[in-house]
């Protein structure tokens, strides 16, 4: 899972950093902060979620591709 924020579409709502802290925080400026590149499996749904629960889509989620067999 790759992650990606989009600073000049963020408003510092800051949904992303009450759903899934362990990966969002906001700056002193009050955007969003990316604090883990790359989450783990655990974290995967809260980060989903703060992707979609984000009001301006500042926050894009690339899932990781299977290997192709």
């Amino acid at each position: 899972m790759d992650i990606a924020i989009d600073h000049d579409r963020c408003i510092g709502a800051g949904q992303c950093a009450l759903i899934a802290p362990e990966v969002f925080d906001q700056g002193d400026d009050g955007l969003a902060l990316l604090l883990v590149d790359r989450p783990g499996a655990a974290q995967a749904p809260a980060v989903r979620e703060a992707a979609e629960s984000c009001p301006l889509s500042a926050i894009t989620v690339t899932e990781d591709r299977e290997p192709a067999a």
